[in-house]
């Protein structure tokens, strides 16, 4: 597990570890704290290293129905980006933050099926569809054609 690429759920960790998944997820938050680089996801835990962190990184504003979530994530890959985050400005709390981590096919089709199967709320749908993604790509023209793919879609946030 030391050299996982893929999220590492607490679950599994707890089994490996013969302790509850509560230890792990405390542990972890701990960690967390004291600046390790440890990004928790719906999928599990990530180990940031500079290997993962290598690209440009960019905020874009989107607006959606939940219907199009899965056009929104696959034309950003498609496209040469990373999904890492959406951002939401919540009246209450401020800014809420649930990270995403998706890079390929699979996990957008591990994610539509997870929320499907969950019947939680996206984030997007507390602001009306209105949203950011933090994004990792290769370059300026890769940035360029997520958005003009976006905006094609009628998903780029216009104002």
């Amino acid at each position: 597990m030391a050299n996982e690429e893929k999220p590492v759920s607490a679950s599994k960790f707890a089994t490996r570890f013969h302790v509850s998944r509560q230890i792990i997820v405390g542990d972890v938050a701990l960690l967390r704290a004291s600046g390790a680089a440890i990004v928790a996801t719906a999928r599990g835990y990530v180990l940031e290293t500079n290997e993962t962190q290598t690209g440009l990184i960019s905020k874009i504003a989107v607006q959606h129905r939940k219907e199009k979530t899965e056009e929104e994530l696959r034309l950003i890959i498609e496209n040469g980006g990373e999904v890492l985050d959406v951002i939401v400005e919540h009246p209450l709390y401020g800014e809420l933050t649930g990270m995403l981590h998706i890079k390929n096919e699979q996990d957008i089709h591990s994610f539509i099926k997870r929320y499907k199967k969950s019947n939680a709320s996206l984030l997007s749908e507390l602001t009306d569809g209105i949203h950011l993604h933090t994004i990792r790509y290769s370059s300026p023209i890769a940035l360029k054609k997520i958005k003009e793919a976006l905006l094609a879609a009628n998903i780029l946030y216009k104002g």
